[in-house]
């Protein structure tokens, strides 16, 4: 069984940017910026903000975190997303999810110009993804792809099954594991709560990517030997033994299904730290779209 150790590749990748950005600077060129908007003070998402934030301190791109209380009205909200499609220092920005209740979540990612949607989201986006095009490919997948690639693992010919099918994970993953490139020439199952006989089919799978949302709902009786196993969901539980007073839990039962596995990613430090690596990649790759 080999480890897919997200938070030592994210690391690989971070450093590789820091001296793409070193030359860029060196050259004059105009350094990255990300900005970040979040509303309200939701615990998981300030930290998850945060580590954006620092991880653009550690490539040397420049950051703006933008707080906005929780009150915040849709129209305000859309106004400052107009404000930073238009600032020619932001190259690419994120809107931190979930928002709140009264705030439309789909408006308020297609007002996102797709130029600076480095989180991939926006429909304009997400089609040129699903055509193969040029484009920012959705952080997460764009980290799952990277970890295998970077680990060599070999998905030709194999039959993946996707366990979830949001718009962030599950469905752009179901694509992209299906395109003629590596990694991908996949046959794939696209799979969520309400598919019948779901057990009989992740027993089939050689690839297992899992974005339920269930924490362990995968077990080791459920998967067969010499699986890879990509574990998305990410669940804070209660542990009074924790100094936090809560511990992660993936959507996969790690003590059963690892010794099954031929790679497995872990939770925390698999899948989480890739993204925010991809989202470094993909604001890189804004300077160009911004042009």
């Amino acid at each position: 069984m080999v480890l897919l150790d997200g938070k030592k590749t994210s690391n690989e990748i971070k450093e590789e940017l820091a001296v793409e950005v070193a030359k860029i600077k060196a050259d004059g060129g105009k350094i990255p910026h990300l900005a970040a908007i979040i509303v309200g003070s939701n615990g998981a998402s300030i930290t998850y903000v945060n580590a954006k934030v620092k991880a653009c301190e550690k490539v040397g791109f420049g950051s703006s975190l933008i707080q906005m209380p929780v009150e915040t009205t849709q129209e305000e909200l859309l106004a400052k997303i107009n404000e930073l499609n238009n600032d020619m220092v932001v190259d690419g920005f994120i809107v931190q999810l979930p928002l709140p209740d009264h705030i439309d979540e789909e408006t308020v990612l297609n007002a996102v110009s797709p130029n600076k949607d480095v989180d991939g989201f926006h429909p304009a986006n997400f089609g040129k993804v699903a055509l193969g095009l040029p484009s920012f490919i959705p952080a997460t997948p764009n980290g799952i792809l990277e970890l295998l690639k970077r680990y060599k693992v070999e998905t030709e010919g194999k039959h993946c099954v996707v366990v979830g099918r949001s718009n962030i994970v599950g469905l752009p993953m179901s694509i992209l594991m299906g395109q003629k490139k590596y990694p991908g020439n996949c046959t794939v199952t696209l799979t969520h709560s309400r598919t019948k006989n779901l057990t009989e089919i992740i027993k089939t799978a050689e690839i297992l990517i899992v974005a339920l949302g269930r924490p362990e709902f995968i077990t080791g009786d459920m998967v067969k030997d010499g699986v890879t196993v990509i574990d998305v969901g990410i669940t804070r539980v209660a542990d009074e033994t924790k100094k936090s007073g809560f511990r992660l839990l993936g959507d996969v039962h790690f003590e059963s299904v690892a010794p099954k596995s031929d790679f497995i990613t872990p939770v925390p430090g698999g899948v989480g730290p890739m993204t925010i690596a991809s989202l470094m990649q993909n604001t890189l790759k804004a300077i160009d779209m911004n042009r």
